[in-house]
C-alpha cells in the first residue's frame, strides 16, 4: 500500500457505517471489486430483519466480503455464490475469517442456479445484479429459490436519472491509456431507482418495500474510489486502479451517477 494500514482506516471511517468501520483496510482494500462492498451491505441490511440460523443467498459476492460480512455481524448461514471468483478462493478466505461452518462458497453463473426451490429466507447481492438481473424473467428465476415472505435486499451502481440526448463527455473522454469511464457492454446496464420499481413490480413475485438512490451515493462511491487510488490496490480481474472512476464522479456530482438499492418481499 502506498499510504499506511491508519492512513487508510482513517479515511474508511464513516458513521453511517459503523459495523464495516470494524474491519482491516487492507483486508477490504486487497477484496474489492467496485463500491464498497461492506458499506453497501450494511445499508442494505439496516432495512432488513436478520437473525442467527437464517438462510440467506449472497449473489455475487465476488470475493466473499459481504458474505463475511453477513455471517461475522448477523451470525446468519450464508451461501457465497459468484461466477468470477472460484469458490477455492473463496474458502480461503472463509476460512481465514473463523467462518467455515457459516459460510459455503459457490461457483455458478446467475441463471443456472442448482438450489432447491423455497429455500432461502433472504438475498442479498452488492456491485453486481445489474449485469445479470435485468431481463423480464430474471427475478421470478431467482425468487423461485427463496421462501414466502423471504427478503431481497439489492444495491447497484446506477442512475438518478436516465440521459436525454447523447452522453456527457465527462463519461466518455479517453485517458492516455485510451481508456474511458464509460463502457457500454457493462454500463448501459445502469438503470433508476424507478426503472427497478417498474421492472419489478410488473412481475408480480415481490412487494417494493424501498426504492430509492442512496443519499449522496455518489460521494460514497468516489470516497472508496479515492481510498483505493490512494493505496493503489490492484482489482480483482481488473488490474490497478485508474483515474477515470473518480474524475467521472467529481464531474458528475451526482447528476446522473449514483448507487440504487432495492428491498422487497417474496410474495406468498
Amino acid at each position: 500500500m502506498k499510504i499506511t494500514k491508519e492512513e487508510a482506516q482513517e479515511m474508511l471511517s464513516d458513521e453511517r457505517f459503523p459495523r464495516s468501520g470494524k474491519y482491516d483496510p487492507q483486508w477490504v482494500l486487497a477484496n474489492q471489486m467496485g463500491p464498497n462492498a461492506l458499506w453497501l451491505t450494511e445499508s442494505l441490511c439496516g432495512r432488513m430483519t436478520l437473525e442467527p440460523g437464517m438462510r440467506v443467498l449472497d449473489m455475487g459476492c465476488g470475493m466473499a466480503m459481504s458474505s463475511i460480512f453477513l455471517a461475522k455481524e448477523y451470525g446468519v448461514r450464508v451461501w457465497a455464490n459468484d461466477l468470477w471468483i472460484s469458490a477455492a478462493d473463496n474458502h480461503k478466505r472463509i476460512v481465514e475469517a473463523g467462518l467455515e461452518d457459516l459460510v459455503t462458497p459457490v461457483r455458478a453463473e446467475a441463471h443456472s442456479l442448482l438450489y432447491e426451490h423455497d429455500y432461502f429466507d433472504a438475498a442479498i447481492s452488492v456491485d453486481s445484479f445489474h449485469y445479470y438481473g435485468t431481463s423480464d424473467t430474471y427475478l421470478s428465476y431467482f425468487t423461485s429459490f427463496l421462501k414466502p415472505d423471504a427478503q431481497v435486499g439489492i444495491a447497484s451502481p446506477g442512475l438518478i436519472k436516465d440521459f436525454e440526448g447523447d452522453l456527457p463527455t465527462y463519461l466518455t473522454e479517453e485517458d492516455d491509456r485510451g481508456d474511458s469511464f464509460w463502457e457500454p457492454k457493462e454500463h448501459w446496464s445502469f438503470h433508476t431507482a424507478n426503472w427497478w420499481r417498474n421492472h419489478w413490480e410488473h412481475t408480480g413475485v415481490v412487494s417494493i418495500e424501498h426504492a430509492a438512490a442512496m443519499k449522496d451515493g455518489w460521494s460514497i462511491w468516489l470516497k472508496f474510489d479515492e481510498v483505493a487510488v490512494a493505496a493503489a490496490e490492484p482489482m480483482p480481474l481488473l488490474g490497478p486502479p485508474d483515474q477515470n472512476t473518480g474524475n467521472a464522479l467529481r464531474a458528475d456530482r451526482g447528476e446522473y451517477l449514483g448507487i440504487i438499492e432495492i428491498n422487497a418481499r417474496v410474495r406468498e
